[in-house]
């Protein structure tokens, strides 16, 4: 059976091979399996040719930490649907009061050992990023539990406090794929040398700006689906766009605080 994961979260037998079976028999299972493998198949050949010093640093992957991240994600026809809600300019879309509730998802899906926590009471997300075993990057995905049509909106607005000299992407997601397309936008927060740490800013993500990419790929071509927006996500990533890699990004310790989210 699956062991204790780091977090001190019990994952018993049973749920053990329910998450399994879920994994392996379903149609949304198999194609996350399919694509988890390209993905690693992929970010692999763009560590190799994008960086000499890559780390041959090794270390036990947590089988039991990949389950319980990805099987939050999945989105399973004979569950319940995402509930379906319109939203207007300055609607909120998060706080912490907010149905709506996100959690980690890091490189541990790829094979990696970078990790985070993500506390939904205050907003605050607090990791470390390691590139052993060829990784690199941790993140937070709202859960596929709404569907929001924002046909009327411009864009999301992000109210922030930390991450101080880093850059991250801020990600939408038109589809409950687990590994479908992506819509990112890049930010590089205030320099640590000139930002205090107690001022929150806000970050608006225009949705004409934003570049559609699958596994840091960028994938032309593609229409934003305003009236189908099931995910909202932040990553912090040793990876741009394409093979290029992210300047504002050191491996370590990183804390956010997100405020708040609404529609503009």
């Amino acid at each position: 059976s699956l062991q204790k994961e780091k977090e001190g979260i019990p994952m018993n037998s049973i749920t053990s091979v329910v998450l399994i079976f879920l994994l392996y028999f379903c149609d949304e299972g198999r194609s996350f399996i399919i694509r988890y493998k390209q993905g690693q198949q992929l970010i692999g050949q763009q560590l190799y040719a994008i960086d000499d010093r890559k780390s041959k640093q090794r270390r036990p992957w947590e089988l039991g930490r990949f389950v319980q991240q990805s099987s939050k994600f999945l989105s399973l026809p004979f569950l319940s649907q995402p509930k379906k809600k319109i939203i207007s300019p300055k609607d909120v879309l998060w706080e912490t009061s907010s149905d709506l509730k996100f959690g980690p998802l890091d490189d541990v899906v790829m094979g990696g050992v970078s990790s985070s926590t993500f506390d939904n009471t205050n907003g605050k997300w607090c990791g470390s990023v390691t590139d052993a075993n060829n990784g690199g990057f941790i993140g937070i995905r709202s859960y596929p539990i709404v569907q929001y049509d924002m046909s009327n909106c411009r864009g999301i607005e992000i109210r922030l406090r930390g991450g101080e000299g880093k850059r991250f992407k801020f990600i939408l997601r038109d589809s409950t794929d687990f590994n479908g397309i992506t819509w990112s936008t890049s930010v590089t927060m205030g320099r640590k040398e000139k930002e205090n740490k107690q001022d929150a800013i806000t970050v608006q993500i225009p949705f004409e700006k934003q570049i559609p990419a699958l596994y840091a790929r960028t994938v032309p071509g593609q229409t934003f689906r305003k009236s189908l927006v099931t995910g909202i996500q932040v990553t912090y990533s040793k990876f741009e766009y394409d093979g290029k890699l992210n300047t504002m990004f050191d491996l370590g310790g990183m804390e956010l605080q997100i405020l708040s989210i609404k529609a503009y």
